[in-house]
Formats: C-alpha cells, structure tokens, sequence
C-alpha cells in the first residue's frame, strides 16, 4: 500500500506517487517520458513522443462534448532536485521518500518535486477516469522546463489544434494566471586592447545588496550591481586618470547582481577615494529603502596586470554607464504589472573582451524585441558585437478571454468568492505555447505549494483536492 494511499483525490494522488517513484530531475526525463507512453499504451490511447522526450496524449471527447472545444492540459515533468545537508538519496536514480504530515506531504531530504509533478498526476488522472465529462483532450507534457523551458521550445506543434490551454503549473491556490513575459537573452562582446599605464591600482567594490529574481522583484527598485559599478566607474573617471583592468558582477542573467567589483588604476589615488565616498553616501540615501546595507569602496591592491588603454577604458565605461536596465514599460492594462524589462544580470572580463549578459522580458513581443535591439545597437556603436543564445515568447493578456471566464464561473461556484486574477512578469510554458499557437486561450492555476525548489517543499492535500474540482468544473463548462 502507498503511503499516499489514503489521500482525495485517490487517482490524483495514486499517480504522484509512482511519478515520485521514478527520478526525473531536469536533464533525467527519458525514463518519465517512457512512463507516459506507457500509460497511453495500455489505455489504447494515441500519443506521439519526440526526441526531447515531451509526451502529447490524445483522448476524444466523452459523450455529449464532441462539438466542445478541444482542450489541452499542460504540465512539465521535470522537477528541481535539491537535498538536504547529509541526505546521501541519489536522485538520478533513486525515487523519493514520501511522508504525510498533517494536511502537507513531503519529501524526506529532497525536494518533492510537485512543481510540476502534481499537474503531469491531474492530467493522467483525467485521461484515466472516462466518467469525467471534458471535450477533445491534448495533454502535453514538457522536459527540462526548470533549465529554461527547453522541452516547449523545442515542440513541433504543427499537429496540435486545442483552441484552450489549462496549464497547471502554478503555486497558489486561487489565483488565476493571464499572462506572462517571455524572455530575450543577449551575449554583449566588446573587444579591449591593452597597454602599459603607471598609477596606483586599486579595488573598487560594490557590496550589500538585496538582488532578486529578475522578473519577479525588478519592480522593486533595488539597485542593480553591475549597474552601479558602471556609474562609480564614470564617477571615478572624471575626478583622475584612470583605466580599467578588470570588471566582474553577477552570476546569473535571470537574477539582479548582488556585488559587483572592478580593478583599475589611477593616476590619483586620493581623487579617486575622495570621489567614491561622495558617491558612497549618495548611493546609501538613494537606496536606504531597497538596499540598506549597500556599501561602495575602494582598496588599494598589488597587480602587476596590464591594463586596458585609453580607449579600451572610455568605450567599457561607457557601455556600462549607458546600459539600459530595470522597468522599462508598465503594462496600461493591468494596474501594477511591469509589460517590459532588461536586466544587466552578469559582467565578464577575459584578457581581450568585456563581456555582458542581458534578459529582456515582456509579454509583448515586439517590446521585447525593440528592448533587445537597443542593447545590442550601444554595443555596436562601441565596436562591439552580440549574441542571441535564447529568446521566447510571452503570452499577453487577453481582454476577450473565454476560459479564463469558464475558469472564473468555476471557481466562483466551489468556493463562493471571486478568485484572484494575476500576471506574471516571469515565464511559463503558456508563452511558449501560445507563441506557436496564436489562437490558444490560455489559464494557469495549481494548489498550493510551498518552499518549492528546496528540501522543504510541500504539497497541501486539501488544496490539491479543491484544485482538482476545480479542474473538473472548468472542464465541464469548456462546451
């Protein structure tokens, strides 16, 4: 008997076990991808499954819905796998180590995976059950969506016809989903030379800030490290001579720098430290709400690096100084919801480049584009050159939408309140989706799920039971 045995809804929670039985951390699909087809085959249900390992089932309409709408119900099957300190579980090969606590279940060590688990055991408990009344089902599940949406991106979706997307990836019981930013990343390349400069060299390092994610908080007003590292540089570079040797900030493209640092040299060391204290105290009163503990400062250091040369030093400067960064567009019809965004998320320096990496989001793709474009034209007029290693759609918020209204009638029938409607100025695979499907009509919702990506994620039963009557009533109106 599972341990999970004893839970409503029975088949939804019967399959997240033996999906918890199989590992399926991101890059590790093709075993869950396998169950899937599986489970179609010996429904005698078509499927198709392709090289990235995504799964489409097909189920027709039950009695009574065969001039419905066809619907598709999507979800990823890749989890994040995190351990706790000591756990020594193999998650490349090992299942998890459920457990039930109160009205939470767990993983013992381990993420538990219900982002995205939970919407792969919905879907297969729909396609499972033929008493539950829906139309034309395409039930798609995606790879390697926590590494960047790769199993969507790499979709052929010329045999797909669903008119509506219920994609059940999100976190937060009663929340409706609308929309969501697709996103541009953008390599910068400026090439350097470098040539001998007598002078003092010195560290200058930015410090003590909060970050974020770089869709969710940039909205917040928190200063950006790289951002400012290139102000302290023009700052620096107007009170004394100076060159740059190196510049480095950040790790990620998705996230806002936390610290950033540079080394120079400087024909004035005390014009200099004069100059960073002055800017020092205007950054503390700038950011004393955002980033309280921010700190600028300069350190004198030994390098016997060759620096860049004069003009090397003017053109970084002033592609850092002149970056575009932060909100860039608010949406004009959601109130409070930022339609387009750049973030200066790393700074890179090798012995003949500077280079620098950006994420554009918007749920507007032109915005996104036009947001890009500027960036890689300030890089071209410095002699620079840019990549672009991934770009996805967003999915826009749809005035006329009628699953969203269905959605709404559903929830507001179960649970006696009107749900909370929200976009996201993050990706989800509806973006993706809807970019090659322009016609879909999509809506994201979930049960809850707390700490998800760590050892102690949760999965609440009764928000799992309430969510899955409400997929069903969704599914029931969609005629």
């Amino acid at each position: 008997m599972g341990v999970l045995s004893g839970l409503e809804p029975k088949a939804v929670f019967s399959f997240f076990e033996q999906i918890c039985a199989i590992p399926h951390g991101s890059f590790n699909t093709k075993a869950i991808s396998d169950y899937l087809v599986a489970f179609a085959k010996e429904r005698g249900l078509r499927f198709r499954q392709d090289e990235s390992s995504n799964v489409i089932i097909w189920k027709a309409a039950s009695p009574g819905y065969e001039e419905a709408p066809c619907v598709m119900l999507q979800g990823h099957m890749d989890m994040v796998c995190e351990k706790a300190p000591g756990c020594e579980k193999d998650m490349e090969r090992e299942g998890l180590d459920l457990f039930v606590e109160g009205d939470e279940v767990g993983a013992r060590g381990t993420t538990l995976g219900g982002d995205d688990g939970i919407a792969v055991a919905m879907a297969l408990a729909v396609l499972d059950d033929d008493s539950i009344p829906h139309g034309p089902l395409e039930c798609l599940f995606t790879t390697d969506e926590e590494v960047g949406l790769l199993g969507a991106r790499a979709l052929d979706a010329s045999d797909l016809r669903a008119k509506c997307l219920l994609n059940l990836d999100s976190e937060a019981e009663g929340v409706l989903t609308v929309s969501c930013a697709g996103s541009t990343r953008a390599l910068c390349t400026l090439p350097v030379s470098r040539e001998a400069f007598p002078g003092t060299s010195l560290l200058l390092s930015v410090t003590g800030l909060l970050g974020g994610h770089s869709g969710e908080e940039i909205h917040k007003g928190r200063a950006n490290a790289d951002i400012l590292l290139g102000r302290a540089l023009d700052t620096l570079a107007r009170r004394t001579a100076l060159r740059l040797i190196r510049a480095e900030g950040g790790s990620k493209d998705n996230a806002i720098p936390r610290e950033a640092r540079a080394l120079i040299r400087v024909e004035d060391p005390a014009a200099a430290q004069a100059a960073c204290a002055e800017l020092a105290a205007q950054l503390q009163n700038e950011f004393h709400v955002t980033d309280p503990g921010i700190t600028l400062s300069l350190a004198p250091v030994e390098s016997d690096e060759v620096p860049m040369s004069a003009e090397s030093t003017r053109r970084i400067l002033c592609f850092l100084f002149c970056a575009p960064n932060g909100v860039q567009v608010m949406s004009p019809e959601v109130p409070g919801l930022v339609q387009t965004s750049l973030n200066l998320g790393q700074v890179s320096t090798a012995e003949d480049a500077v280079m620098a990496r950006f994420m554009a989001r918007s749920s507007i793709f032109s915005q996104q584009e036009e947001t890009t474009r500027r960036v890689i034209a300030l890089a071209e007029a410095l002699g620079g050159s840019a990549e672009i290693p991934a770009s996805y759609s967003g999915w826009a918020y749809r005035a006329d939408s009628p699953v969203r209204e269905r959605t709404a009638e559903a929830f507001r029938t179960l649970y006696g309140k009107e749900p909370r409607i929200e976009a996201l100025h993050a990706g989800l695979e509806c973006g993706v989706l809807s970019g090659k499907m322009p016609w879909l009509d999509c809506i994201s919702f979930g049960p809850d799920l707390i700490k998800i990506h760590t050892p102690e994620e949760r999965l609440r039963i009764a928000s799992t039971r309430r969510t899955w009557a409400l997929l069903l009533e969704t599914l029931r109106r969609l005629r």
